[in-house]
């Protein structure tokens, strides 16, 4: 179901905002809406299995020894 809604907006965006709307051929009333639906679109939370995937992989040789490269690491920052 459609509503009707009065806008109090300066005359200068309304000209700017038909001229748009012609050039896209769209009314104003859709873009109006259209941008409201943006507005009010809930926002969707990131998981964390969402930020662990954009990180980047690790640096590190796949031939590797972690766990001598973990003491090896822990011996420098606790000096043993």
């Amino acid at each position: 179901m459609k509503a009707r809604v009065n806008l109090t907006i300066e005359e200068s965006v309304l000209h700017d905002t038909k001229l748009y709307a012609e050039k896209k051929g769209i009314s104003v009333s859709e873009i109006v809406e259209d941008y409201l639906k943006i507005v009010t679109k809930p926002v969707k939370r990131k998981t964390i299995i969402d930020m662990v995937e954009e990180l980047e992989p690790a640096n590190i040789d796949p031939k590797a020894d972690l766990k001598e490269l973990y003491y090896q690491e822990r011996a420098k920052k606790y000096g043993f």
